[in-house]
């Protein structure tokens, strides 16, 4: 699905998504991603979500967001509370969502001028050629 342009360009911004990408300022990424508004989206090291570690989380608590995003790939899927503790400490909220649903609720937020962070699990599928 591509989205409309808007005055937050000059911010991180979901411009497009499919099931096995993501257009960040229209930039396709085909892999997981920890996005900010004003920072490049960086690398997540995540490819499956039973591959979820507390260190993965961690990770995203240094980066001190308000709230985080977390889309869980094609299906929403729940994070264990014990791999967030490290965000429940800091009380940093995390809501979990299909990814597409993810997408456009960071867009809302950012576009708000919340502190939020989209960390986008992009699963790896094989492709069979065999």
């Amino acid at each position: 699905m591509k989205l409309h342009t808007s005055t937050t360009l000059h911010y991180q911004t979901v411009t497009a998504y499919d099931d096995s990408s993501v257009e960040i300022n229209a930039h396709k990424f085909d892999y997981s991603l920890i996005v900010l508004p004003e920072v490049a989206p960086m690398a997540w090291p995540v490819t499956a979500f039973e591959q979820l570690e507390a260190s993965h989380f961690e990770q995203i608590a240094q980066l001190n967001p308000d709230v985080v995003i977390f889309g869980s790939g094609r299906r929403q899927r729940f994070v264990h509370p014990a791999l967030l503790q490290s965000l429940s400490v800091r009380q940093i909220g995390v809501e979990c969502m299909d990814s597409k649903a993810a997408c456009r609720t960071y867009n809302i937020l950012m576009g708000e001028g919340r502190k939020v962070l989209l960390a986008l699990l992009l699963e790896q599928t094989d492709t069979g050629a065999a």
